[in-house]
């Protein structure tokens, strides 16, 4: 018999690490995008950039905007523009809600991942709330106390 060798492709997933450090982040969404098959091909071999990208409503639609995803090296000249506004897809329902609730109360949408599901390439965005220079001074505290107390405990098990 002859067996099959399936290949594992270990797939980028683009994160948006300054995200949790600017924004207190709210509800999250899980959305598609429409992409060109350079922009997919460039993706797939980790070619993008989403730290300083962020999302916002143009008319009733939403867009990505400041998604930096490279050239595809083999592209030619169906290419893709580098920093292009991409539309992301949700349904009606949570189009609307995102809308008020941007609206009403000023918060932002920010782009946390873009990863692979299945076939498919997806944008998680969140609904996020700036966060001042205070906090971002109280979460650093945070996480030197809980990093300190962390240290002491394991020297106290080595002991």
């Amino acid at each position: 018999m002859s067996s099959k060798s399936t290949k594992q492709v270990s797939l980028p997933v683009l994160t948006n690490s300054k995200a949790r450090h600017k924004f207190l982040l709210g509800e999250k969404f899980e959305a598609g995008i429409v992409l060109t098959g350079t922009e997919v091909k460039s993706i797939r071999a980790g070619n993008a950039q989403i730290s300083e990208s962020f999302a916002r409503f143009v008319k009733d639609e939403l867009f990505l905007f400041n998604v930096h995803i490279a050239e595809y090296e083999h592209g030619g000249e169906e290419n893709h523009p580098p920093q292009r506004s991409r539309k992301l897809l949700l349904k009606r329902r949570e189009l609307s809600k995102l809308k008020a609730e941007v609206e009403a109360a000023g918060k932002s949408l920010v782009p946390l991942r873009i990863y692979f599901k299945d076939a498919l390439i997806k944008c998680q965005i969140a609904v996020g709330t700036g966060k001042n220079h205070r906090d971002k001074r109280q979460d650093l505290k945070k996480r030197v106390a809980q990093r300190e107390a962390d240290q002491a405990l394991k020297n106290s098990l080595k002991r």
